[in-house]
């Protein structure tokens, strides 16, 4: 019992114990504290705040590189396909019943060769009845034209016995009379045989309307129909009736197609030099050249439709391959010095400092400045002919604040400006 008086009395608190002291001792302790933490906040800032930099985005700048035949530096790629400027569905002008077809895929057709045949039961039989009036209006005309014959030397005849007073004069004018009227009847037989002509004229196209032939010449691409379909120039039938007997394609119209984005489309000009690439042989390069500019643009897209020829006819080439092309610029003569090596950017990537044009380059999170030496504008872009050869990354409007050295936070990836897919 003694043991655990003793413990209780160790719990009491001892008012009468002097206060511990609080001099400059204790000022001191509260001092050291606070001169802790600010050494902490700065060396936070100095970690994690200094090191941040200057957020800013990106695109990458591109080396125009020289084209191949003798052609300038590429300005543009593009992608599109090879498109057919003369192909046709070859249909019968008729509704009838098909009863040889003459074509296959992949078959040569020259103009006016004939694809397929329809029964021509109902076009002969117009044709017979056609021949048939004809024949029966001419035969009219030979009947009156004999009875013509008798009524004028009748009417000669009965003019001298009346002059000699033999015969009355109602019997010469009722002569007369037969006579004009023969020459009418005669008149209207021979029209009737000029339009039972005309009538089997039809008849005939009626027949050769039931044979399909080709408008030009070409190649088929697609089989439409069989023997003992229905075929029609209008889709009477609904799904049963086929409107075409098969599709004809002129290789020699071949050209390409591409949607150029609105903001590059004026680096591309008429007659400019192209190169391009079919996405089956990448190894091949095509050598081409702009056609036209379509003068409309897709509001859907943002592009508008560049046509371009192709200068080297294959037949590994065909419809709707997709290609891709490089926009190039003009050959140089013979002779002149070869083209310097430049690079693009965007104009957004340009900046003025002391009165120089710059561009700010992202390397190992920090902005390097280089002086520029700019040369076209193409579109939304410039050329640089020094300062830059691509593949650099560099910053889009950057701020006025931003120097040489300073360091940077990228928000996105750099980019390709040069592509317009």
């Amino acid at each position: 019992m003694s043991a655990s008086a003793d413990l209780l009395k160790e719990l009491r608190i001892d008012r009468n114990r002097p206060a511990p002291p609080s001099g400059p001792g204790r000022g001191l302790i509260v001092g050291a504290i606070v001169l802790v933490l600010v050494l902490a906040a700065v060396a936070g800032w100095f970690v994690f705040g200094r090191n941040a930099g200057v957020q800013v985005r990106t695109a990458g700048v591109t080396a125009i590189g020289a084209g191949s035949g003798g052609a300038g530096a590429s300005v543009l790629d593009a992608t599109g396909y090879i498109v057919a400027r003369r192909i046709a569905t070859v249909s019968a002008k008729i509704t009838g019943k098909v009863r040889e077809v003459m074509i296959e895929e992949g078959q040569r057709v020259e103009a006016n060769q004939i694809m397929a045949t329809l029964d021509p039961i109902d076009a002969n039989a117009q044709r017979e009845l056609s021949a048939a009036q004809l024949a029966a209006a001419q035969s009219d005309v030979a009947r009156v034209q004999a009875q013509l014959k008798e009524a004028e030397a009748n009417a000669g005849r009965l003019a001298g016995l009346t002059q000699q007073q033999l015969v009355s004069r109602s019997q010469y004018d009722q002569a007369v009379a037969q006579r004009d009227s023969l020459r009418a009847q005669l008149l209207t037989a021979q029209r009737n045989v000029k339009v039972s002509g005309d009538s089997l004229r039809i008849s005939d196209i009626g027949v050769d309307n039931t044979v399909v032939r080709a408008p030009f010449a070409g190649v088929v691409t697609a089989k439409a129909a069989q023997p003992g379909e229905i075929v029609s120039p209008l889709s009477a039938g609904g799904g049963f009736t086929r409107t075409g007997i098969g599709t004809i394609v002129d290789m020699d119209s071949l050209e390409i197609e591409v949607d150029v984005g609105e903001a590059f489309i004026g680096r591309v000009q008429p007659k400019m030099p192209v190169e391009a690439t079919l996405n089956a042989y990448p190894d091949w390069k095509i050598p081409a050249e702009v056609i036209a500019i379509i003068p409309t643009a897709d509001r859907g897209k943002a592009t508008v439709k560049v046509r371009i020829a192709i200068k080297s006819r294959d037949p590994r080439i065909v419809p709707d391959m997709g290609v891709r092309v490089s926009f190039l610029e003009a050959a140089k003569p013979a002779g002149a010095a070869p083209a310097k090596p430049s690079a693009m950017l965007p104009n957004a990537a340009l900046a003025q400092r002391d009165g120089k044009d710059v561009a700010f380059v992202v390397e190992d999170g920090k902005a390097r400045q280089a002086a520029l030496t700019l040369g076209r504008k193409l579109g939304d872009d410039r050329e640089v002919t020094a300062g830059l050869v691509g593949g650099e990354n560099v910053v889009l409007d950057p701020p006025d604040s931003l120097a040489d050295g300073a360091k940077v936070r990228v928000e996105n990836a750099g980019a390709d400006s040069s592509d317009t897919q």
